[in-house]
């Protein structure tokens, strides 16, 4: 699975990789962003056109389709979001146990590919249940050995434009992946079969992309030579920068209304015809392809944890036009583009603030246990929000949403320290995270 991986003896100890300058590049321009950034970009692209060909329509196949119920639906998207959360953490584990992150990337990218032509043979809602948690189950499994293998690549002061540009070049697929749905559904007479068909073939053309061009590379064992066991991966919640981190993000992903959500509160509120709903993603995605390189840049300049809020900011913005609604034309742009927003502002950055606070052979499972709380929080929001949508209605459901947001946002700004810390500095590699397990509490 990781062809450029050293046979026999083990590899060096990862390091940041050289940022090359061309000659005649003045020494003050930023150098060249690492070659396993801008491969892991590629994957992430062709594997988003895939994915989000699939998620541009599963909405409105299963709601207008197969005639779920908000409730139903939101049961579904929380298995959706919630499964990845269960396995983030042994991915993120395994891949720092056996310094193997690129292996297990490419099971979990693989796991996903091969559930795209499944979805042809689900008609029912336990079937597309079992297919949607088999495929979370790769995502869990690859996402945080990749973000490990990004911030391994990167220099600390470069973080937040390495993980702005593989951002972007993930949702340069989120981009194509509509268009394509949309395409297919305009001129396929079975149309949900043609895109699920044409989903697995890009799936597959991901996974070789990474078995041939994404570097194979150990990191560096333990000071006392022992493997990385999963109480020392736990462990690192002692530390108090990640503690604060991996709380504000959970307390702050259970106000979180989800994608599918919003596009559908947004066809409630304007009356969006059903055959331009799949296009809905794609204004999001443009607006995150357009700003996660430039805050992620911002982000290393004023401070990752200012743009990290903002970027919240922007979302509850978004929840509060929806719920003054109204018939301006331009109100479907204006929320796409805060929602757009909200995830350049936060998907990476965040990434890239606790990659500080993680030391580098507990890399993958430090991220994995900031990602696997949000996971959690957003699954735990899926299902309290298609609750109360269907017993409430959409506008009390989504104003509760947006009154638990702004709280939740005021108590990280009084949590996170004033003094513009980012996650601390990294600590050293050989440092025991459960050492800190006494530090004092958040």
């Amino acid at each position: 699975m990781y062809v450029a991986d050293s046979r026999g003896t083990p590899a060096p100890a990862v390091t940041p990789e050289p940022q090359a300058v061309a000659p005649g590049i003045r020494p003050g321009r930023r150098a060249a962003l690492a070659p396993t950034v801008l491969a892991l970009g590629t994957v992430s692209l062709i594997t988003d056109v895939s994915s989000e060909m699939v998620t541009a329509v599963l909405p409105l196949y299963l709601v207008a389709g197969l005639g779920l119920t908000p409730l139903g639906f939101g049961l579904l998207d929380g298995l959706y979001n919630g499964v990845s959360a269960l396995v983030r953490l042994t991915g993120g584990h395994l891949g720092d146990r056996f310094g193997r992150h690129k292996a297990l990337a490419g099971i979990g990218y693989g796991l996903s590919a091969l559930c795209k032509p499944l979805l042809l043979l689900a008609h029912t809602l336990p079937a597309i249940g079992a297919v949607l948690a088999l495929d979370r189950t790769g995502k869990g499994l690859r996402t945080a050995p990749r973000d490990a293998l990004i911030s391994l690549s990167a220099a600390p002061e470069d973080r937040g434009r390495a993980f702005g540009v593989h951002r972007a070049m993930d949702t340069a697929g989120a981009l194509i992946g509509p268009i394509l749905a949309f395409l297919i559904l305009r001129g396929a007479a079975e149309g949900y079969d043609a895109v699920f068909t044409v989903s697995a073939c890009v799936a597959a053309l991901g996974v070789l992309v990474l078995v041939l061009f994404v570097p194979g590379r150990r990191t560096a064992p333990t000071a006392t030579g022992a493997p990385v066991s999963l109480r020392a991966s736990l462990g690192l919640l002692g530390r108090r920068d990640l503690r604060r981190i991996s709380l504000c993000a959970l307390l702050l992903g259970l106000c979180t209304v989800s994608d599918a959500f919003v596009f559908l509160l947004l066809q409630h509120s304007t009356g969006i015809a059903d055959r331009w709903f799949a296009l809905l993603s794609l204004g999001t995605a443009a607006a995150f392809f357009l700003l996660a390189l430039p805050l992620g840049r911002l982000a290393d300049r004023i401070g990752r944890w200012r743009v990290f809020l903002g970027g919240h900011l922007a979302l509850l913005a978004a929840y509060g036009i929806l719920l003054v609604g109204g018939d301006q034309p331009a109100l479907p742009y204006v929320v796409l583009l805060l929602h757009g927003a909200f995830y350049a502002a936060t998907d990476g950055v965040l990434m890239a603030t606790a990659a500080g606070a993680v030391p580098e052979q507990h890399r993958g499972g430090g991220l994995a246990l900031v990602q696997t709380g949000q996971a959690l929080a957003r699954f735990a929001a899926s299902l309290g929000f298609g609750a109360a949508w269907t017993f409430w209605g959409a506008r009390p459901a989504l104003a509760v949403a947006a009154v638990a947001l702004a709280g939740a946002v005021a108590f990280c700004v009084r949590l996170w320290p004033q003094d513009g810390a980012e996650g601390g500095a990294a600590p050293e590699a050989g440092a025991d995270p459960e050492a800190s397990v006494a530090d004092a509490a958040v």
